[in-house]
């Protein structure tokens, strides 16, 4: 086994030699900002390790598990044979099993595994097998064409721009195809992909089938089609995509509501004209997306304006405070500015994971730390709580407030092993393996760390290798280290570690939410033990320097409890929500006695913070006293009590109840129910 993964990872690095080649000859513009490939990071985490080897051994496993079972590969069975009936609810079921090959790709570059490949490889058989010649690839149709999936149309496309997924099922094939190719240097899903994405890319464009995308996400396939191969069409195909968004006369452009006027999609006005996040969040996460890769690859100024005023408007008007987005269940869409309610908010995963796409373009195109911010927000709160601890069960939605009993499983605080439309798991399966990617960028000569996980990794800079290895125990304790060691000599180079903006007084990089009184603590640099005065710039310290043998950096990050407000949103004027470093806090049940929605958070209240090893896989819980208000007798009192608080993300890990992220300061009002 050993001898095959030394030949597989020989034959991956000659791959990902052809594709640096290939992208450096066929591009002239790209992003200023590039990140370190995921391949190139190897991390020793306590917090995120433990995480990518659970999903490899357990949340990959069962996604493929679940693929079986629920016919979603007998779908591309049958589709070989053009005989059966579709046997799953969706048409874009096919993606579920693209994502978990992509996610399975990622995983075995960082835990090498036979087994698992070899699996993929006949998955991979059974998708060739169901591929038309031609290159079409949509099991909802192949397996009978004359009674196609009824969201399909009668022939292909036709459906296209609101139900029938085709251009969604390719985006994600080719981003599986791409992963699988990184990580393995094979070509056989490629090949797939590239078939595919010729035939799409002959059929739509400008004097030729004119549709945008239904769901988006084959923009962002193609971008990546086109990295590894310099095709022209890939790239102007995906371009053309987002172009002919808001062209369509057959909305009905005077209504409001969504499905109408095509904001559902975001095609009810050009792309460049939009300037607020709009329609299913998904979608609109995956677009904004390939909107940055567009602007970057062709240094288009009239996209670039709309995805920085979209952005704006995201992240002061309709995020939440634990990075969530898209509030509302109709539709799993934004809402409208400041529309935010706690009990039944949205917060798809999918959405989420999205968005971490969205912003790490963002820092890509810009450099500024508080994409980053934003990023790191929803990493480590919004996404990961969409998975429990054991790697098998689900969140769809994530909500910030959960009672007894609810129409939304997430509201009620119990996650799924499975979805009838199963996208979130088979998402989370492809993002978290993806991680070590989002670490670390390089400009020239200044070398970026945006995450602080331990790992090392290896930067050519100025054509000297430098190895750089974090130690922390981030994200409970704020102390880091950076130890920078040139292979060879002396290498001058800049080196720029993101202070987050929770450390520089900023709950978000807006005005939506703000702390409360200021912390006392500055952030210390010391290079090699003694304290520099350092510079920033975009929310980066600067250590500019010539870099010699094991110099080390140390960098401490303030853990104070800070409370978070919002005078902005209905749901939570006169309330108060707890961060620790990156980490949003709440209360639930099964620490205060069964019932937190009775819990009164006073504004003097002190909190204590102790790392607890045995609880919920390792957390840093919360200590207050608070008030409770409780009735005995008919008589409401407030009585004494101490508040435990978890990280949001665990919550749900120990059976249904109550569970809040929002406290009142304050006891105002009472209302009193009556039953009949």
């Amino acid at each position: 086994m050993k001898n095959l993964f030394n030949a597989q990872l020989a034959k991956s690095l000659f791959a990902l030699c052809l594709l640096t080649q290939t992208t450096l000859f066929a591009q002239k513009k790209d992003y200023t900002y590039v990140a370190v490939p995921f391949t190139q990071v190897k991390i020793t985490d306590n917090f995120w390790l433990p995480r990518l080897k659970l999903n490899h051994t357990s949340t990959i496993p069962t996604s493929f598990e679940r693929c079986e079972n629920t016919g979603r590969v007998k779908n591309f069975e049958m589709a070989a044979t053009k005989s059966g009936k579709f046997c799953t609810t969706f048409p874009f079921d096919d993606t579920d099993i693209y994502k978990t090959i992509e996610g399975a790709s990622f995983s075995i570059s960082i835990f090498p595994d036979a087994k698992m490949a070899k699996y993929m490889d006949s998955l991979i058989d059974i998708v060739a097998k169901a591929q038309e010649p031609d290159g079409y690839l949509y099991t909802a149709r192949t397996i009978d064409p004359t009674n196609p999936h009824s969201w399909a149309g009668k022939v292909r496309w036709e459906k296209e721009r609101e139900l029938s997924h085709e251009l969604y099922n390719a985006g994600h094939l080719y981003e599986a195809a791409v992963a699988h190719f990184e990580a393995t240097g094979k070509r056989n899903l490629l090949n797939i992909a590239l078939k595919n994405a010729d035939l799409v890319c002959s059929v739509f464009g400008q004097d030729k089938l004119h549709s945008a995308p239904g769901h988006e996400v084959v923009e962002m396939g193609l971008v990546k089609l086109y990295r590894i191969t310099g095709k022209a069409e890939y790239l102007n195909t995906a371009k053309y995509f987002i172009e002919e968004r808001g062209h369509f006369k057959g909305y009905d452009a005077s209504s409001l509501d969504p499905w109408k006027n095509g904001a559902y999609w975001q095609d009810h006005i050009p792309v460049v004209d939009q300037k607020e996040a709009i329609g299913h969040s998904v979608r609109a996460g995956y677009l904004y997306s390939a909107v940055a890769d567009i602007a970057a690859l062709t240094d288009d100024k009239a996209m670039l304006a709309a995805i920085d005023s979209i952005w704006v408007n995201l992240v002061s008007k309709k995020l939440y405070v634990q990075g969530g987005a898209g509030a509302i269940p109709s539709g799993e869409r934004y809402g409208d500015n400041y529309e935010l309610p706690n009990l039944t908010a949205y917060n798809e995963t999918c959405a989420a994971i999205s968005n971490v796409y969205w912003n790490q373009r963002m820092f890509q195109l810009h450099g500024e730390s508080k994409y980053i911010d934003v990023l790191e927000k929803i990493l480590y709160n919004g996404l990961i709580s969409g998975v429990q601890l054991d790697g098998k069960k689900f969140f769809y939605t994530n909500a910030l407030e959960s009672r007894a009993t609810s129409t939304h499983k997430s509201f009620e605080g119990e996650r799924s092993g499975w979805f009838e439309c199963s996208c979130c798991p088979t998402n989370v399966t492809r993002l978290l393996p993806s991680i070590p990617g989002y670490m670390y960028a390089q400009n020239g000569r200044d070398l970026f760390v945006n995450l602080f996980v331990n790992s090392s990794t290896t930067i050519n800079i100025n054509q000297k290798q430098v190895d750089i290895e974090q130690t922390n125990n981030y994200p409970w304790n704020g102390d880091l280290k950076f130890v920078v060691s040139p292979k060879k000599g002396m290498v001058p180079f800049a080196l720029k570690v993101r202070i987050p903006g929770w450390a520089l007084e900023e709950a978000i990089p807006s005005d939506l939410y703000t702390f409360g009184s200021k912390a006392n603590n500055k952030v210390v640099i010391k290079v090699n033990g003694v304290a520099v005065d350092y510079k920033t710039e975009n929310g980066y310290a600067i250590i500019d320097k010539n870099w010699n043998k094991n110099d080390v950096v140390e960098m401490n990050l303030p853990m104070d409890v800070r409370r978070v407000y919002s005078d902005k949103l209905a749901d939570d004027i006169g309330k108060v929500a707890i961060q620790r470093g990156p980490l949003m806090y709440c209360a639930e049940w099964a620490d205060n006695d069964g019932k937190v929605t009775n819990i009164i958070l006073p504004s003097g209240s002190a909190f204590t913070s102790e790392f607890n090893p045995n609880l919920l896989n390792g957390v840093t819980t919360l200590k207050a006293n608070i008030q409770k208000v409780e009735i005995a007798n008919n008589q409401v009192n407030t009585v004494q009590r101490q508040l435990i608080a978890i990280p949001y993300y665990a919550w749900a890990n120990r059976g249904k109840g109550e569970m809040t992220v929002w406290f009142n300061e304050q006891l105002k009002d009472i209302d009193v129910i009556t039953k009949k």
